[in-house]
């Protein structure tokens, strides 16, 4: 799945009977520069509200008269509605589109409309290609990492926020379509050309694994949607008695709690995950039976692990079973839940909190790690991650 630092789609989060949703509102991973998502922002942006807790004052009723009080006097529904949470105080409450409800829906289910790229700032006023999806248009054509981006369909990209890159690489209508074409002007060093691109329907790539040359299994989650808690029990399971595990969740905005929790059963043998209110109703969530209790486990977290990522490290820390490294999480443990409203947009809007199995509430506060480290590279949290997996046995 595209990632990058700076370059990402807002998420939204979701309760659908089970497959209850927890999403970071500013970054959730799923296709960054690739046009999938709208309204995308950095991370950065959020970053500085964390410290004050949501404020979950929106009636869904209410809401919904709004917009249809503002579709009677011939106003856009929708608009109302994005006015009425702004007000509200609900700082993760949003309104979208149908059509861009249903485009984010998808990502979750591991597929997004694109090119295939991931982009980051680099200065004032650079925008670089941080990441390539192996198979996808912009990989096809010979873009790499590190070539930078100068315009989108002729428009220059200087003075334009990311957000703004985005929704120029995303388009609008028809151009979000697969099939439909994006001409992106490129530098390379000294040489500059115009590179036509077809987006295209892509697969994403949330979690990749791979063996270190100590025999450690390096696990990295960059979101937990349709499947990936599976692929991390596959791993598991598949992994050489005795190799110890390298979760690496840096960067992982969250997705699907469900699959978050089928995560941490790779680790825990049942038992609390998490608990929430939706509500004020406490519900929780627990890890299926026959998880792998014995193997070491060291997790890497930063500030860019949240919402869905930040219950599965809370379960994992509180319960005993990993060791966490890193800097303290982003601080996003509140539930969404969607609401349509008459012009068919989708309202999501703040219903409840999530607590770590020792009750400790995650929003506004994010985890600490086990060990802190302060590194601006990640180079030296995971190298420091390494020697902790190391002393635990489970690396040569």
């Amino acid at each position: 799945m595209p990632t990058g630092p700076d370059l990402c789609p807002r998420p939204r989060g979701m309760v659908r009977g089970a497959a209850l949703t927890l999403v970071f509102a500013g970054v959730l991973a799923t296709a960054a520069a690739t046009g999938a998502l709208p309204r995308q922002e950095p991370a950065t942006e959020k970053r500085a509200q964390q410290a004050a807790p949501a404020r979950d004052t929106v009636d869904p009723a209410d809401l919904s008269r709004a917009a249809a009080e503002a579709m009677a006097d011939g106003k856009s529904g929708q608009q109302a509605a994005e006015e009425f949470v702004s007000r509200s105080g609900d700082r993760w409450g949003a309104v979208y589109g149908k059509a861009e409800y249903e485009e984010f829906e998808q990502a979750l289910d591991g597929s997004y409309t694109g090119v295939g790229l991931s982009a980051r700032r680099s200065g004032a006023d650079r925008i670089l290609i941080s990441r390539v999806q192996a198979g996808g248009p912009a990989a096809k054509a010979g873009l790499r990492a590190g070539d930078r981006l100068v315009t989108v369909d002729g428009r220059p990209l200087a003075g334009l926020s990311v957000s703004e890159v985005v929704a120029l690489l995303r388009g609008d209508g028809a151009a979000e379509e697969a099939g439909s074409t994006i001409a992106l002007g490129v530098e390379r060093g000294r040489s500059a050309w115009t590179q036509p691109l077809t987006r295209a329907r892509l697969t994403t790539e949330d979690v990749t694994v791979r063996r270190l040359d100590d025999g450690t299994l390096l696990i990295k989650v960059t979101a937990f949607t349709k499947g990936a808690g599976e692929r991390v029990r596959d791993a598991v399971r598949s992994a050489p008695a005795g190799a110890g595990v390298l979760l690496d969740l840096r960067g992982n905005a969250g997705g699907l709690v469900a699959e978050a929790t089928v995560a941490a059963s790779a680790f825990l043998d049942g038992g609390l995950v998490a608990t929430y209110d939706v509500d004020g109703e406490q519900r929780a969530l627990y890890a299926q039976s026959g998880g792998d209790t014995a193997r070491p486990v060291v997790a890497l977290v930063d500030g860019g692990t949240m919402s869905a990522a930040e219950l599965l490290t809370g379960a994992l820390q509180d319960r005993g079973r990993a060791v966490t490294v890193g800097s303290r999480t982003f601080g996003k443990g509140s539930v969404q839940m969607p609401s349509t409203l008459p012009d068919g947009s989708v309202a999501e809007l703040t219903v409840g909190h999530y607590r770590t199995p020792a009750g400790r509430g995650v929003d506004g506060q994010g985890i600490t790690p086990d060990l802190v480290v302060s590194d601006s590279t990640g180079e030296r949290a995971e190298e420091r991650a390494r020697t902790v997996l190391s002393g635990l046995g489970g690396g040569s």
